[in-house]
């Protein structure tokens, strides 16, 4: 089975990934996949997190074994599977990658298929937008723009037409 995901960032209107994710793959081969695809480093320190549908974090899972025992503690991303956390679609993670900045990547479960033969997973089947700097806030990414914008601009030059009566009376 294949989960398929979408992220997004509220850093760029314009940034958007499709990603198709083996389900039985470990958070850490998620994080691993996310970090190449973007050019990030690995080493930073990362979370993924549960969330509801207001994009609220639930669970934490970490990069690192933090040692904690508890029932909410944060587990370690390597000990954790998609299909052990991700049940139905429109299922949520948020991905931290950067933790003192508080910013983040936001992947919705938009399915799930099967896989098909001599495909390699994880692979990226849509890519718009240029990623955020991994370690500068302050550094917008040259996008060109909102998605929104490119699919309305053939909207945004319409002028109407001067023979149409508003009149119905």
């Amino acid at each position: 089975m294949v989960f398929k995901f979408r992220m997004m960032s509220d850093e760029s209107d314009a940034f958007v990934r499709d990603y198709e994710v083996m389900y039985d793959a470990t958070l850490l081969d998620l994080h691993h996949f996310i970090c190449a695809e973007l050019g990030y480093d690995e080493g930073g320190m990362t979370s993924f997190f549960t969330s509801n549908d207001e994009w609220e974090r639930l669970r934490e899972f970490t990069l690192e074994d933090m040692g904690e025992v508890s029932e909410d503690a944060a587990l370690p991303m390597d000990s954790v599977t998609l299909g052990q956390i991700l049940h139905k679609k429109r299922d949520r993670l948020i991905y931290l990658f950067d933790m003192f900045g508080n910013r983040a990547y936001y992947l919705e479960l938009t399915g799930a298929v099967e896989a098909e033969e001599g495909v390699e997973y994880p692979r990226t089947t849509n890519a718009n937008g240029a990623p955020s700097d991994q370690y500068d806030p302050t550094v917008i990414p040259d996008d060109g723009g909102s998605i929104f914008d490119d699919a309305m601009g053939d909207f945004y030059d319409f002028e109407g037409d001067d023979a149409y009566d508003d009149d119905f009376f």
